[in-house]
Parts: C-alpha cells; sequence; structure tokens
C-alpha cells in the first residue's frame, strides 16, 4: 500500500495531468491529449451530445438517459431508497425486484430528482467583484452568499429549471450549472439484490466482480413519459479490453488540491470521528435487523450505505496516515510555496493565505464535535428530526429576502426542499427510536453530561425514553400535517406542540450559533486563502489541469485494462455471466436469486458481465454511463477497485480502477433472466430513431 500512495501522491502533483487521471469539465476537456494517447479526438459535437445525454439523481448519484422516451439507467444502489420506500412488509422489492409490465406500471419515486446539465456559465467575476475588498469572515460570506443566490434566482425562471453556483479550482473559477429539473421519477426496472450487490461487503470494492448493479428509471412531463432528443444507445456486445472508454458522470468531491493543514485536520480528526459514529451506527443497525424479518427489511438501506461509506473511509484513512504520502505532499507544497515567494508579484497577492489556512483549522479543532453533533445531525439521527428541522428554519428564513437566507433555503433550491417535506416515503417508528436512542447517546457522550444543552434536551430523562416520547407523540409523519406547517410559516411553527418541533425550537440557536462560528470564523477565511492559492496556481501553471470534484458533470476518459499487483497476480479487466455461477455457494453474500437458477440453462456463459477500466472516478460517479468512441453505452458504472480508495487525494494510473456493469450483461439478463420484454424492445430500438 506504501508504494501505491507515494505513486497517488506523485501523480496527484504532476501538472498538467498524466496518463488517464483526471475529472474535467465539458468547457475544459482535453481532447487533443486523449487523440495523441488514443487516435480519437472528441469535438464539440460529440461533447454535447455526451452532456447531454447525462443525467445527475440529485441525492448524490449519476444516470443517463438511454432512449428518447425519457428513460434513464442508473444503479440499483442510486434507486435502492425508492425501491425500498415502495417496498411493504408483503412486497419486498428490494429483495423480489421490481419490473413494471406496461407503462402504468411504472411506480413514482417519493424522492428522487433528476437533472440534465443544459448549460455552462462563467460568473467568476461577478462572484469576485461581490467580494472584492473583504476579509474572510461575515460580511465576505453574506456578499459571497448573497451574490451567488441571486445570480441562482436570475437563472432559475420557474420550477423545472435548477441553478447552481459552483465553485470550481477552490475558489478560482465559479460557474453558474443549469439544469432541467425533473421531479416526477418513476421506477421501471431493478433487480433482486442479492444479485444488485452479488458478494456483499467481501467484495466491495474489489474485483473480478459479479454484479448486476443497475436499476431503470423514467422521467414524466406533465403525467406523460418526457421526450429526450440525447440519449445513448446501448451496445449490445459491450466493452472489449484495451477498448477506450469514457466515464460522463458526477463526481462527488476530491481534496487533490486542499493545503496541508487541511488533511492533518481530515487524519487526526474529521475522519477517524465519522469511522466510529459509522462503527457503532452499523453495530447497531446489524443487531436492530437480527430482531425481525420486518427491522432486517426497513433498516437494510442505512446498513448498505453505512458499510460502504465505512469501507471508503478506512482506505482514505490509510492514505492519510502513510508517511511516505504525507511526506510526498509536505514537500510538493513547500516547493510551490517557493515558487509563488520567488515572484513579488504573486507573493504580494498570495499573501499569508496558508497561513490563514493553517489558523482556520486551528481555530475548527475545539469546534468540530460540536458542530458535527448539532449542525451535522450526528446527535439527532432521525428522519423525523431532520423534518422538524427543515420546517422550523424554513419559518424563518422564508421570511428574509432570498439573498439573506441560508443557502438551503434559496429560491432556487426551494423545489428539492419542498420534495423532501412533502414525500410520502414511509417513516418507521422502531427504526427511528433505535437511531434517536443511539445519536442522543452519541450527543451526550460527546459534548458531556453536564452541558447545557444536552440538560435542556434530555432533562432527567435518558435517550431512550426521550426518543420513544418524541417518536410516539409526533404527528410529523403525516404529510399534511408537515405541509400546514410549512404553509403557515413561523407563526404556526411557534404555536406548534409537535414535540419534534418542539425540540428542533429548542436547538436551533445553539445550532446556528456554530454553524455561524465555522462560517464566519472556518470556512470564510479558507475559501478567501484559497481563492488567492488559486491565482497563484493559475499564473505559474495555467489552466490545463482539471479542478477538485464537486458534484458536478465531469468526463473522464481511459481504456478497459486489468492491473498487475505487487505479488505478480495478473488482475484480467473482464469476468463472465459464467463465471458467478462458479462464485457463488448458494450462502449469502454469494447466493444467486432463484431467478437466476432458473435461467442458468437460457443464459450465455460467455457474456461479458462487469469489466474494470482505467477512467479516474470517485463516490458520486455510481451509476455513470460508460461510453465508447461510437457514443454507444458500453458498461454502467458501480465501484472502484481496492486501489481506487485514496482516489480522494490522488491518481495511480496502473492500479486504480473503475468497475461497471457491461451492457451485454444487462441486456441478456433483461432478455433471459427477468423477461423484461417491453424494456428490452425499447433499449435496443434503432439508432436512427434518436
Amino acid at each position: 500500500m506504501r508504494n501505491l500512495f507515494a505513486a497517488v501522491c506523485c501523480l496527484a502533483l504532476a501538472r498538467p495531468a498524466l496518463a488517464d487521471e483526471g475529472m474535467w469539465t465539458f468547457d475544459n476537456f482535453p481532447s487533443a491529449q486523449v487523440k495523441a494517447r488514443y487516435g480519437f479526438e472528441p469535438d464539440a459535437k460529440w461533447l454535447d451530445h455526451t452532456r447531454l445525454a447525462s443525467a445527475r439523481l440529485a441525492g448524490g448519484c449519476s444516470a443517463s438517459f438511454v432512449s428518447p422516451n425519457g428513460l434513464v439507467l442508473t444503479n440499483h444502489h442510486c434507486a435502492h431508497s425508492c425501491i425500498e420506500q415502495l417496498s411493504t412488509a408483503k412486497r419486498d422489492f428490494v429483495a423480489e425486484g421490481f419490473l413494471a409490465k406496461t407503462e402504468k406500471d411504472e411506480v413514482r419515486c417519493p424522492e428522487i430528482e433528476l437533472n440534465q446539465l443544459v448549460g455552462i456559465e462563467d460568473v467568476t467575476d461577478r462572484v469576485l467583484a461581490a467580494t472584492k475588498g473583504l476579509a474572510g469572515g461575515k460580511a465576505f460570506n453574506e456578499a459571497q452568499r448573497g451574490e451567488m443566490a441571486r445570480i441562482e434566482k436570475q437563472c432559475a425562471t420557474g420550477d423545472d429549471v435548477r441553478c447552481d453556483v459552483v465553485t470550481l479550482y477552490q475558489g478560482g473559477r465559479y460557474h453558474l450549472y443549469k439544469y432541467r429539473r425533473f421531479q416526477d421519477v418513476r421506477l421501471v426496472a431493478a433487480p433482486e439484490f442479492a444479485i444488485a450487490f452479488f458478494g456483499g461487503d467481501p467484495d466491495n470494492f474489489n474485483f473480478p466482480r459479479y454484479d448486476l448493479d443497475f436499476s431503470f428509471l423514467r422521467v414524466y412531463e406533465n403525467g406523460k413519459p418526457a421526450k429526450t432528443e440525447h440519449w445513448f444507445p446501448m451496445s449490445p456486445t459491450g466493452p472489449k479490453d484495451s477498448d477506450l472508454v469514457f466515464v460522463s458522470g458526477h463526481p462527488g468531491g476530491t481534496n487533490r488540491k486542499v493545503a496541508m493543514s487541511e488533511l492533518e485536520l481530515e487524519r487526526d480528526a474529521r475522519t477517524p470521528g465519522r469511522l466510529l459514529y459509522l462503527a457503532e451506527l452499523r453495530g447497531l443497525l446489524t443487531e436492530f435487523g437480527k430482531s425481525s424479518a420486518e427491522h432486517k427489511r426497513i433498516s437494510s438501506p442505512s446498513l448498505f450505505y453505512i458499510e460502504n461509506s465505512f469501507k471508503a473511509l478506512q482506505g482514505r484513512l490509510a492514505a492519510l496516515n502513510d508517511a511516505v504520502f504525507m511526506t510526498s505532499k509536505r514537500e510538493a507544497e513547500a516547493v510551490f510555496k517557493k515558487q509563488v515567494a520567488a515572484d513579488a508579484a504573486l507573493a504580494a497577492a498570495t499573501g499569508p493565505a496558508w497561513d490563514t489556512i493553517d489558523a482556520a483549522m486551528k481555530r475548527y479543532r475545539p469546534i468540530l464535535d460540536r458542530h458535527m453533533m448539532l449542525e451535522g445531525g450526528r446527535g439527532f439521527n432521525s428522519d423525523l428530526f431532520g423534518l422538524a428541522r427543515v420546517l422550523v428554519r424554513a419559518g424563518d428564513e422564508l421570511e428574509k429576502p432570498n439573498e439573506q437566507r441560508l443557502r438551503e433555503y434559496a429560491d432556487a433550491r426551494l423545489p428539492q426542499l419542498k420534495q423532501r417535506v412533502f414525500s410520502s416515503a414511509p417513516i418507521y417508528d422502531d427504526l427511528e427510536v433505535a437511531t434517536l436512542d443511539f445519536s442522543l447517546t452519541v450527543l451526550r457522550r460527546t459534548l458531556g453530561a453536564d452541558d447545557p444543552l444536552v440538560k435542556k434536551v434530555l432533562g432527567e430523562r435518558s435517550p431512550d425514553e426521550l426518543a420513544r416520547a418524541l417518536v410516539k407523540g409526533t404527528k410529523l409523519k403525516d404529510v399534511a400535517v408537515r405541509k400546514a406547517l410549512f404553509e403557515g410559516g413561523r407563526k404556526a411553527l411557534e404555536a406548534s406542540n409537535d414535540p419534534f418541533i418542539v425540540l428542533a425550537r429548542a436547538v436551533d440557536a445553539e445550532s446556528r450559533a456554530v454553524r455561524t462560528t465555522y462560517e464566519e470564523e472556518v470556512e470564510a477565511p479558507v475559501k478567501r486563502a484559497h481563492e488567492a492559492i488559486a491565482k497563484a496556481d493559475f499564473a505559474l501553471h495555467g489552466t490545463s489541469t482539471y479542478p477538485d470534484a464537486t458534484f458536478t458533470l465531469r468526463l473522464s476518459y481511459g481504456q478497459v485494462a486489468g492491473w498487475t499487483e505487487d505479488d505478480g497476480r495478473v488482475v484480467p479487466p473482464l469476468t463472465t455471466i459464467a463465471g458467478a455461477f462458479e462464485r457463488a455457494t448458494g450462502r449469502d453474500p454469494f447466493k444467486l436469486p432463484k431467478s437466476w437458477l432458473a435461467a442458468r440453462a437460457q443464459l450465455d456463459g460467455k457474456t461479458s458481465f462487469d469489466v474494470a477500466t482505467t477512467n479516474d472516478i470517485i463516490g458520486g460517479n455510481s451509476g455513470s454511463p460508460l461510453v465508447n468512441a461510437a457514443g454507444e453505452l458500453v458498461g454502467l458504472v458501480f465501484d472502484g477497485n481496492i486501489h481506487s480508495l485514496a482516489g480522494d487525494y490522488g491518481f495511480d494510473a496502473r492500479k486504480n480502477r473503475t468497475v461497471a456493469v457491461t451492457s451485454s450483461a444487462l441486456l441478456e439478463t433483461l432478455d433471459h433472466v427477468y423477461g423484461a420484454k417491453r424494456l428490452v424492445s425499447e433499449l435496443r430500438a434503432p439508432v436512427a430513431t434518436k
């Protein structure tokens, strides 16, 4: 692993990006670089089509259009919440799978919003002008937040339009991303969880893999399937070894260009704290699921995400604790500082930027736990409390001018916020009590039993007693009650005696206070310092590299390729359907569904199943289309290998691999395992209809 981290560091610091590294914005894609390496140069038409055929699930995943009738392909684990929310104790679509035989059988997901990027505009000058002359602090934050809100509101002309001002290059650029917004998103098909996550946690972030991690959704407009001019035809043959492939998706976030003190805070405090919290919560939910079949069903989505996050964070922490990696990062930062210092103009413009970041990290350490417990939600792990907080804050924030609100309550963000508040997704009392009891216990342990806020929250009750009283006494599970409170505004919320509303009101002042301290004394100074460092970086190296990931659409290029482990073992890039049967043991998590066992004779075992490629991805890319030079979808990204876990901080082209389901496996199994004739016919429609 040490050799991996050293390679990751060296590649991350090289300028411009080397090999197949890079999560590139569509307006700065290195087409000439791709041509030099692979002989194909994506032109403007190809890039525009790929951008418009790509999509984002606002909850944190990627997707793509795969027919002209609004059909969308993403991962099972990206639609898992919808699949679970539509399930009942009598009909568990997570375990059994789901298939809409007709259009009328397609069921609306309670909370999924899908975005299609239709425009990118550079608004750097506007944002920088609004904060000109302001030091990092309250005035800076308010001016920047206000200008961003104005820009977004001017852009978002209706609820079907979403506009986000995106920070790139740590503040070196600000772009306005304009999206076509779809909130009527319906479930079309999904396989059984047993094959969507075949191999379970033991195989997670590993390869070879045999996962059919897919789901099909459809976007609707005015009650009818939306017409989509741009979409990816599905390749019947799938990818081949050494093929050039592209991943068009929405990587969530990377930290390849941050300062050393920021990495040290991640290493020493933030990541260990998250891991401890997730480890305890994982144990709680595991035991909760063992108590009954219904408890297992309702807790499985949370447990799945927790286990995935825990494993990913372990890999990141290993990188941060590697002495070779951190030494290389420290030395590279020192070289950059010397380059800046050697240029009097750059030195003057950059000022004490690194010292500012160092001071901000020192300021954050003593308030980090309180910030995470209160504003980060660790102390109140409850869907009902989350809804209560949104309602209480909406009552306050929506009375303010748009430019003065918290970012999540700005006019441009309201459609998504309302979708959450008015969601019909089920909320389960037993699970609410269990997670709230746990988190209140963590709150008391972390802040101390004598902390004034802890006393205010718990009084003389135990966490379990309070959790049960809150869940038993609330009416917030009723969508009509939530809607009345939201529409009634501050007056209705102040008059409410619902126990969760009372609790949210009771803790809001202190939660806001720690948030304000963080934003004004940590976040704002760091933003201002990063702007200065980014300008120096541009002056020295230009913009021939890519910005850190920001959950905005990016394009990476690479090829189908395996790798060689340090022990000499060669890992081939493709698995087959026959391999899944060979790997199956009949016991979880290597137990194939009954549908697969019944269809074995009809399946072509030689069909490629999962594939490894050299594309540069990170969390958030789940559900991304894997596309060839001809613009065909040849795969569906769902994971990375174990060597990709350090990808938050850098990229090692030797071993870092993207893992995807092949299009050939999708078509083969849809046809011969699931009998999804309507869906297969739509996917195999002639390309000329596009």
